[in-house]
């Protein structure tokens, strides 16, 4: 898999916000930025599928902790 570059342009104060939690981390702005949108592409893909499971299996109407 290659690579592509991504340009953004963000607010100062979100960047010092970027800034901080990366270090908190030891990672590089970009770095931690990558991973956390890696991590959300992930929760929405499991998302999706849980929701599909729970249509195949008829799940509506059972809370979710009986679920999981």
């Amino acid at each position: 898999m290659g690579s592509t570059v991504l340009s953004l342009r963000i607010d100062g104060e979100l960047l010092d916000r970027l800034k901080q939690h990366a270090a908190k981390r030891g990672m590089s702005v970009q770095d931690y930025v990558v991973r956390t949108l890696i991590r959300d592409d992930f929760d929405e893909r499991f998302q999706a599928a849980v929701d599909e499971t729970e249509k195949f299996y008829g799940a509506e109407g059972v809370p979710a902790e009986e679920v999981t």
